[in-house]
Parts: C-alpha cells; sequence; structure tokens
C-alpha cells in the first residue's frame, strides 16, 4: 500500500555514508526531508545534491534534517560527494543513504515489491526513485513530490513547501497558492468569524469560505 499522507513513515534502520542511523531517532524532534536518487555519478541528480548542500543553512535554520538516499553503498557515495561539492560549490555534510537492498524504496512505495537490482543497472532500473518526502516531528508523512529523471528538483519550492508546512502546523493556518513567508494566509472554515478575530485580528472576506490574514 502507497505511503500516503498523515501516515507514520517506516521506521528502518539505515546505513549511510556517515554510519547507520534508525529512522525515527535520527528524526528525533525535528522535521526531516528525505530526497532520492536512481544512482550516484548521474548528472541531474548530482546538481540536485548541489542544491541541497548550498542550502544547510536554510536547513538549520528551519530545525530540518536531510537525508539523501541512492541505490549505491556507502563507498561510491563518499565518492560522490567530492563530485557533488564541485559540482554545486559546497560540501554535501548530510548523510546518503545506501539503499543497496531497495528496503527504504520499496517501504516507501517507490518501487514494486518484486523489484530488484540487476547486473549491470542504470539508472533506467530505478526510475521511480526520485521523489521528496517531508516528515513531521510526529513521524508522520506530511508531502511527497515525485519527479521524472529529466527533470531536476526545485529545492527553492521544497524549501517554500517546508515553510508552509511548519507555518500551518505551529499556527493553526493554511497557505494559499504561490505563498512565501510574510504573505496573508487563509483562515480555516473550522474557525468561525468571532474566534478568527480573537485569534488572528483584521481579516478580509474575499469569499465567505475564504478568509485571509496576516500573521501577528
Amino acid at each position: 500500500m502507497a505511503l500516503r499522507i498523515n501516515d507514520t513513515v517506516p521506521d528502518l534502520t539505515i546505513q549511510t555514508d556517515q554510519g547507520e542511523i534508525k529512522l525515527h531517532d535520527w528524526i528525533g524532534d525535528q522535521w526531516a526531508i528525505i530526497f532520492s536518487h536512481p544512482k550516484d555519478f548521474t548528472p541531474v541528480c548530482t546538481t540536485e545534491f548541489g542544491a541541497v548542500a548550498q542550502l544547510a543553512d536554510e536547513w538549520d535554520k528551519r530545525g530540518t534534517k536531510v537525508l539523501g538516499v541512492s541505490v549505491d553503498g556507502v563507498e561510491e557515495h563518499k565518492k560522490w560527494k567530492v563530485d557533488i561539492e564541485t559540482a554545486g560549490g559546497a560540501k554535501p555534510g548530510f548523510p546518503i543513504a545506501a539503499d543497496q537492498d531497495l528496503a527504504i524504496s520499496k517501504a516507501f512505495d517507490m518501487l514494486p515489491a518484486e523489484a530488484y537490482l540487476p547486473d549491470g543497472r542504470t539508472p533506467n532500473d530505478t526510475a521511480t526513485v526520485r521523489a521528496v518526502f517531508i516528515i513531521g516531528p510526529d513521524k508522520k508523512l506530511k508531502l511527497s513530490m515525485v519527479y521524472p529523471m529529466n527533470v531536476g528538483r526545485n529545492f527553492a519550492e521544497v524549501l517554500r513547501a517546508l515553510d508552509g508546512l511548519q507555518t500551518a502546523a505551529s499556527r493553526g493556518v493554511a497557505t494559499p497558492a504561490n505563498w512565501n513567508v510574510g504573505d496573508d494566509v487563509v483562515i480555516p472554515t473550522s474557525v468561525n468569524d468571532a474566534d478568527a478575530k480573537e485569534k488572528f485580528g483584521d481579516f478580509k472576506t474575499v469569499l465567505p469560505y475564504l478568509r485571509m490574514t496576516k500573521l501577528r
């Protein structure tokens, strides 16, 4: 069964280039992002890992840990990180999981249960392993995105989505289309006008079911 929004993510024991981790313990009381790739030393993936490395300070500001996943082994990951730093201009300090047995890929429903890694495999054998998962401190899946191999991920959007999730969780609001930090937010329909006034102050009623306000 597919992993769905608000499902608890599996508590896997994972081998990484920085040692063994147990996923729930590793997340702890922070947010976490898992982003996965079909193979090391591939062009689009190298640029993506570089982009994640460049955003290290931004992840830290948001109390968010980052875990890369690739189906190659620990030693390949260590060598690949040299290329990632060369391409991205930033040291990739986050761990990369060595998903050689496809345990992570299958647990997160990125591959069919019968999938395996053939000899002489290419990225096409694990093409669907190009996903982003944002996980909350409660260990529940908050958001997922899946990309094809020929379209690089926009990590500014991942960062924006993380901001939206954290704002919604901490302030009891929703975020509208194209929202960025500082923009007006949506008051949930479950909050009546009187309670909205008390909680948020002034708000604008665009439609009976759409009320916008600034966070104070």
